[in-house]
């Protein structure tokens, strides 16, 4: 089923059939230079209308909904806030937070879909925009698949521009142990803190597979203020994550919390540097599904193998 898109000049949103905005793109953001500003997604919403996204969290401020972030790109960070430093063992603020600016689009409105050219650029100095040092073409494309659920493929090609290599790392690769963070990340809204964590064949807690090898991912949480179910509990929402194998690093490992807050996060970096080398294009695919209601295995696998036909 056909998703729209319309264009108000700073954002694009996403909308279903029904009238319902399936998710907001925010491609000219506000933010100051230590968030790192880049184009996200919220209001993400499922085809009831239930938000399952959270916007500058007080705990982590650059934590903005579905996000391409990079905390570690050479030298810059491009994810925001502090930097882990190996030497002192804690976070520093380097004044190395880059930006990931909106250049142009091609959109179809009718058909779910646009490609974005971004300019990634280093820290401005004394008012004056950094050096752009990565190219990125970003492809997005949604669709409705079932009544309950629905589809974005994100599919993005980032070419290092710069004069120098600027091999990708995580805090891990840094020396933080079990934060390899970095890539497409989503962030739940607070009340599905303590939600359930679901991959093939598990279901439980993300401390039990922070950190493993699965091609997909999937979070199960609770909302607040819905009107509650037919058996009387609490309105659940289902967030599921497909990666192809196919992106540098190979199957990614996963940061996944639940406590204290809901995130999911395929890393690509988490415990090895991927080489970015000067003139180099790199690649990544990810499928992301939002569905109302809760999940099992078995139906977040299901929701997993739509995304993976939609990335063949």
């Amino acid at each position: 089923m056909t998703v729209e898109v319309y264009d108000d000049g700073a954002t694009l949103a996403l909308r279903g059939a029904g009238g319902t905005d399936l998710a907001t793109y925010v491609y000219q953001p506000t933010d100051v230079p230590y968030e790192s500003p880049r184009p996200y997604f919220h209001p993400l919403r499922t085809p009831g209308g239930r938000e399952v996204s959270a916007y500058r969290p007080w705990d982590h401020v650059w934590h903005k909904g579905l996000v391409w972030s990079l905390p570690y790109v050479g030298p810059y960070n491009f994810w925001g806030g502090p930097t882990y430093v190996r030497a002192e063992a804690g976070y520093r603020d380097l004044g190395n937070d880059g930006s990931m600016d909106h250049e142009s689009f091609t959109a179809d409105p009718e058909g779910g879909s646009f490609t974005e050219q971004l300019a990634w650029r280093t820290p401005p100095s004394d008012g004056v925009p950094g050096e752009v040092v990565v190219r990125e073409k970003r492809t997005v494309r949604a669709a409705v698949v079932q009544d309950d659920a629905w589809l974005l493929v994100w599919d993005t090609e980032l070419t290092n521009v710069s004069d120098r290599s600027l091999d990708i790392g995580s805090p891990t690769t840094n020396g933080r142990e079990n934060a390899g963070y970095g890539g497409l990340f989503w962030r739940g809204p607070r009340s599905f803190t303590g939600g359930t964590v679901l991959a093939p064949g598990f279901s439980g807690d993300a401390e039990d597979v922070r950190g493993e090898r699965f091609d997909w991912m999937g979070f199960v949480g609770r909302h607040d203020g819905a009107a509650p179910t037919a058996e009387g509990g609490a309105a659940s929402s289902t967030v599921v994550m497909v990666d192809p194998g196919t992106n540098p690093g190979g199957t990614p490992q996963w940061f996944v919390r639940s406590v204290p807050f809901a995130c999911l996060c395929p890393a690509p970096f988490f415990s090895e540097e991927v080489p970015f080398s000067q003139g180099e294009t790199l690649r990544f695919r990810y499928a992301v599904l939002l569905a109302d209601g809760g999940s099992d295995p078995e139906r977040a696998a299901a929701l997993a193998e739509l995304g993976r036909k939609a990335l063949a």
